[in-house]
């Protein structure tokens, strides 16, 4: 690495901590990255460097082994350092502007079974329904079920779950209107099994006091209301007592299921884009593998000419 190529790497690195309050282990990230590329060019300035040296260095990275998606984060940080030396007027021009990232395989989301979802949704019921030793305990039972069931009607990302209002569980309608991403509403429908498990735990909540005039699912953190993490927590030990993986379950994987099952029973790509808040149907159709299989069944049972096939 050339003495600019270090002074330019720590004129980055400060940006990106005064500007954009990086942490420190992000900018040992960067710092990594580049310096592997900086490397690459030996005692050449990065201002000299082109597209084709870039391309290089992201052959010697395919040569080291590097997984794709390891080689498109260190790129991303070449991209990052080499607009920074531009737009501060510290090189000619964007090599990097130009230079498309390696392909990934975009990973088939985890899903459940339908049976596997019954056994976990019935453990709920049970422990909602069993006798507790202590309210705060049949409290947190209710709790659960009440989540399970509305994750799982709704398909609800578990921040929009865990900071639904008190209203959700009093409503009368057959869906929730929900704020997502970007700040646009879209309707989820809601069952009449998510209704009352709903209704069950608001009763028990206001029962012991712990209502929150605005929190479902209020909490002793500072957002006010219950976290992601556990919820994800009690999520696992629930998919123990149902005798499931608790490694195999997460909220976001029952939010995958209930898109999976729909497209499964026939329902559009589109609906199930615009149940899930996605703004992108590219986004939705990471299900695609879904529709792939229910066509094939559908071609197997009801082409005149099956057997043939």
């Amino acid at each position: 690495m050339s003495r600019e190529g270090r002074l330019r790497l720590k004129g980055f690195l400060d940006m990106l901590a005064a500007e954009r309050g990086a942490a420190r282990n992000t900018l040992d990230a960067y710092e990594r990255d580049i310096a592997d590329y900086l490397g690459f060019l030996g005692p050449r300035s990065p201002g000299e460097a082109s597209s084709d040296d870039i391309r290089a260095w992201l052959g010697t990275l395919a040569e080291r082994g590097l997984k794709a998606s390891s080689a498109a984060r260190r790129l991303s940080a070449v991209r990052q350092f080499h607009r920074f030396l531009y737009t501060e007027g510290l090189a000619p021009g964007d090599p990097a502007a130009a230079i498309q990232g390696p392909r990934q395989g975009r990973p088939l989301p985890k899903v459940v079974s339908v049976a596997e979802v019954e056994r976990l949704m019935q453990a709920a019921r049970q422990a909602a329904e069993a006798e507790a030793p202590t309210p705060a305990a049949r409290l947190k039972a209710l709790r659960m079920r009440c989540l399970i069931e509305l994750l799982y009607a709704t398909g609800l990302r578990v921040s929009e779950l865990i900071a639904l209002p008190v209203a959700a569980a009093t409503t009368r309608e057959r869906f929730l209107v929900v704020r997502g991403k970007g700040g646009r509403d879209r309707l989820v429908p809601l069952n009449e099994p998510a209704r009352q498990a709903g209704l069950a735990y608001l009763e028990a909540l206001r029962a012991t006091g712990g209502d929150n005039a605005r929190w479902l699912f209020p909490g002793d953190g500072e957002s006010g209301h219950l976290t992601r993490q556990a919820f994800a927590r009690e999520l696992k030990v629930l998919a123990a007592a149902a005798g499931l993986s608790p490694d195999s379950l997460s909220p976001h994987v029952l939010r995958h299921a209930f898109a999976s099952h729909l497209l499964q029973n026939g329902a559009d790509l589109r609906v199930v884009q615009e149940l899930l808040g996605h703004a992108d149907i590219a986004t939705t159709q990471i299900y695609t593998h879904v529709l792939d299989d229910r066509l094939k069944s559908m071609v197997r049972d009801l082409h005149p000419l099956a057997d043939n096939l």
